[in-house]
């Protein structure tokens, strides 16, 4: 957009004007060129760095240090974290992990998954999922996802279980809550668990609960990335009192919280002092960014909406709020001039705005296959068996997504007002110009 017309002046005006004009026709007549193409770029400044931190989390480390009980065992922070962080997420129980990989493993485990069961989770979501299944020694059941969601379809879901199927691992993807009414309502009806997966979605909610505090388990992550961080670490929420007792086990070598005969199979999956220390001083920051990331997502979204080609993902009418730890979009070449989603991509680089191409389709990935054809596996999973899985896993919306689907990361979304308008503008000068970048 031409220097001396702002974005905003332009909506106002022409609003105000009840002018016909199409955000498209506008562009193609003052946008000038993008930066790929010689033009100047639209931002020059770095968007906020992540972690944010200062000396609150300085100090709490050295305290931590200080005591010389780094170990959770002997020491507070752990516990004082949990707690924090049930109270904050309206959950009975917490129970801390190092990563959340674990949280899921240790959910599973405490679940009894094991040899040969069957555990159903989406295509399009990160590898740690998966693995989480296959280290159970259980076998993962992709379901297609929802294309305007990013979401697994839970329309869907019903069809894949079968008397193997003990299991159901929707994720939170994005900070987005997955359908969980209808993934509530299949779970009671064929009697099997639910192990939300919401490590992306840190004070998401559904229905006004947040995400995580709905199905038997919810498992988050406090890896760098993460709109709550500690740079690892993980927690399991709960409000099954027995199944937290076998959580807490699971995480802590089979031993129980309260002493007494060991009652489950367990590995070393605690979280330390250390980390739980930088998580009580990062949860002081967490209401007031996520505030800020819910008003820029909204502003932002109002404006790409706009856009022909740049389609926002749709939340459910149950998602009352998103954790918003990715704005995820899908991207329609045909209405860029058929510009590859790569040079998008590129283009927008160019302008001072990077984006991500996003996950491609984890239910391909030959590591997966591989492992069911493993000795250990075949053991419990006949060459039928084998075929079927393979026929079952067939996701053709999810390919479609891996194809069209891009995200900023939510660092980006602390930026401030003026941040979300260079966005739209920088897409809207590549939309404008999109046949001579092609």
């Amino acid at each position: 957009m031409h220097p001396k017309l702002t974005r905003r002046k332009f909506l106002s005006a022409t609003a105000a004007a009840g002018i016909g004009l199409t955000l498209a026709n506008a562009q193609n007549a003052t946008q000038p060129k993008p930066a790929l193409l010689g033009g100047t770029r639209v931002r020059t400044e770095p968007f906020p760095s992540w972690p944010i931190f200062d000396q609150s989390e300085e100090q709490a480390l050295v305290n931590s240090l200080r005591t010389g009980k780094w170990f959770r065992g002997s020491g507070k922070n752990v516990n004082e974290f949990e707690s924090a962080y049930a109270r904050l997420l309206g959950a009975k129980f917490c129970i801390g992990t190092n990563s959340g990989t674990n949280a899921l493993i240790a959910s599973m485990n405490a679940l009894g998954v094991g040899a040969g069961d069957e555990v159903i989770l989406p295509p399009y979501t990160f590898v740690a999922c998966v693995n989480a299944i296959l280290m159970l020694g259980a076998v993962p059941v992709f379901v297609d996802t929802d294309l305007e969601t990013f979401q697994i379809d839970a329309k869907k879901i019903e069809a894949a279980i079968t008397d193997r199927t003990v299991a159901i691992m929707p994720v939170h993807l994005g900070g987005n809550a997955a359908d969980m009414d209808d993934i509530l309502a299949i779970a009671r009806k064929h009697k099997i668990a639910v192990v939300e997966d919401a490590c992306q979605a840190h004070l998401g909610e559904w229905r006004g609960k947040k995400v995580g505090t709905l199905g038997d388990t919810g498992c988050f992550s406090f890896q760098a990335s993460k709109n709550l961080t500690a740079g690892e670490g993980g927690a399991i929420l709960t409000n099954d009192e027995q199944l937290a007792e076998k959580c807490f086990a699971a995480q802590s070598n089979s031993s129980p919280r309260k002493g007494g005969q060991r009652f489950i199979r367990g590995a070393n999956l605690r979280m330390s002092e250390f980390h739980a220390s930088l998580l009580l001083t990062q949860m002081t920051r967490l209401p007031d960014q996520a505030k800020t990331r819910d008003e820029n997502a909204a502003y932002l979204t109002r404006m790409l909406s706009e856009i022909p080609g740049i389609l926002p993902a749709r939340t459910y009418e149950g998602c009352t709020r998103s954790g918003h730890h990715l704005y995820m979009f899908r991207y329609k070449k045909e209405q860029f001039a058929n510009l590859p989603r790569a040079k998008f991509l590129s283009a927008l680089a160019a302008e001072g705005i990077r984006g991500s191409s996003g996950y491609g389709p984890l239910n391909k990935e030959p590591f997966i296959a591989e492992t069911l054809r493993s000795r250990g596996y075949q053991r419990v999973l006949s060459k039928e068996q084998f075929a079927a899985w393979t026929e079952r896993n067939d996701c053709p919306e999810n390919d479609r997504l891996c194809e069209e689907g891009a995200w900023f990361t939510q660092n980006m979304l602390l930026a401030n007002r003026a941040a979300m308008e260079q966005i739209a503008e920088a897409v809207g000068k590549i939309h404008a110009h999109a046949s001579d970048l092609a």
